[in-house]
């Protein structure tokens, strides 16, 4: 068992290695998995410590400078990445004994660093509790230490929410997110499904949702088959916001991977037509090939930039899926990579996204709904590009809309992680009037 560990301790280290130098985790973590025989324990043990130490860094390294001498900056790279492991087993992995997440931290450094993580981590042991962290008369500080955000995301959170609110919601972000799926009604029956996953719940709103806690997902036969996919409640929500019906046309006008055109067919029972359009053409092999397990076979798909115009479908479509590109700021919960981009890397965000909007509108036939989304909770990205929209265009308006016990008069909503229980999330439903 020992050296099991000991193992999963030396994978993660190497993965979180490859992220220093500008890997994604979850494709450097794939990667190990694929390349190393790992029993489930080993593999969650390894996943654990990569996502929890990426998810805590600044927190870990705050407590790292309040027990050490030395300046973060001068720590070699691997021996920092130990200690943030170390300190995170202490600290968050209340399973695993502390004698044992000591000496197998210690035993991955060198000879040259051994002492010095052995009496960085003793020290915690010892003195932990005496360390003094930021306080709130300095929010931002506050708020980037005690849940490891970057102090742009948190300026730029305070600008938006109260500071309660954005304690509510990073806390929910800090919390391990469950799976959700989207059950195929073209293959199966929600409550089909439901009956056969032990511990599994019901989506709050979406009508064709399951939440699964700690299971391993890929293993699932009606995942594997197409009964079931993956996607947060949030994007389910935002399908039926669309309100597809059988033979319609509709268009995915950024839809890479996927996931909404594939709910939109799955509402209209595989019936109508819909464009999945991205400017990644690389991307665009994952809609093909979800839609053929899923059972899908109205979706057609084509490389395009959303923001030039294709004349001959002006005035085509009945629906349009408008899911901009983002800054992501509400999945920071799923993809922690995300919690330390600076907000300044976004700042062109907004007017891609308007520009999308403003030429996909003319594929809208009168009547016509547009549904306007981002996976982000930052105004700028949000409300106030469908504001300067609508002062843009007198011939739309937003309309409200129910999904469940959701009730959105406004025509738009930020869904937020601690009030909804999904991604932060923005939903805009616009009709063409004239």
């Amino acid at each position: 068992m020992e050296s099991k560990q000991k193992n999963a301790r030396a994978l993660a280290l190497e993965v979180l290695t490859r992220c220093e130098s500008g890997g994604y985790s979850n494709i450097a973590l794939d990667t190990v998995i694929k390349r190393n025989e790992l029993t489930p324990s080993d593999r969650g043990l390894m996943t654990a410590l990569i996502y929890g130490v990426i998810e805590r860094k600044i927190t870990l390294d705050y407590i790292i400078s309040s027990l050490s001498s030395i300046p973060n900056s001068k720590i070699e790279r691997d021996t920092r990445n130990i200690l943030r492991m170390g300190l995170y087993q202490l600290i968050y992995m209340k399973k695993i004994p502390a004698h044992a997440a000591l000496n197998e931290t210690v035993s991955l450094a060198n000879k040259r660093s051994k002492g010095f993580v052995n009496a960085v981590l003793r020290s915690y042991l010892r003195e932990g509790d005496k360390i003094a962290f930021p306080d709130e008369s300095n929010k931002i500080k506050y708020l980037s230490v005690k849940y490891s955000i970057g102090e742009s995301l948190a300026e730029a959170l305070l600008e938006a929410y109260s500071f309660g609110e954005c304690k509510n919601m990073l806390n929910a972000f800090s919390q391990i997110a469950p799976i959700t799926l989207r059950v195929n009604n073209l293959k199966a029956t929600r409550e089909e499904i439901f009956s056969k996953l032990d511990g599994a719940l019901l989506t709050g709103f979406s009508p064709d949702g399951i939440i699964l806690e700690n299971a391993a997902v890929s293993e699932l036969e009606c995942l594997k088959d197409g009964r079931v996919t993956v996607q947060d409640e949030a994007s389910q929500i935002c399908v039926r916001v669309l309100g597809a019906q059988k033979g319609d046309t509709v268009f995915d006008v950024c839809a890479c991977p996927g996931s909404k055109s594939f709910g939109a067919a799955m509402t209209m029972e595989n019936e109508g037509q819909i464009l999945a359009f991205d400017i990644h053409e690389s991307k665009l092999s994952l809609v093909e090939k979800g839609a053929e397990r899923l059972g899908i076979s109205i979706i057609s798909t084509q490389a395009h930039d959303a923001r030039k115009p294709i004349e001959e479908l002006f005035g085509k479509a009945d629906r349009i899926i408008c899911d901009v590109p983002c800054s992501g700021f509400g999945v920071i919960g799923k993809k922690p990579e995300i919690r330390y981009k600076d907000v300044k890397e976004s700042e062109n965000l907004p007017k891609i996204q308007y520009d999308i909007l403003e030429n996909v509108q003319n594929y809208l036939k009168v009547g016509g709904t547009l549904v306007y989304s981002t996976c982000t909770i930052l105004p700028d990205e949000n409300e106030n590009n469908i504001k300067k929209f609508l002062e843009d265009h007198k011939n739309f308006e937003l309309a409200p809309f129910s999904v469940g016990d959701l009730e959105v008069e406004s025509g738009m909503i930020t869904l937020l992680p601690h009030t909804y229980h999904t991604d932060g999330f923005f939903i805009a439903k616009l009709v063409r009037t004239l």
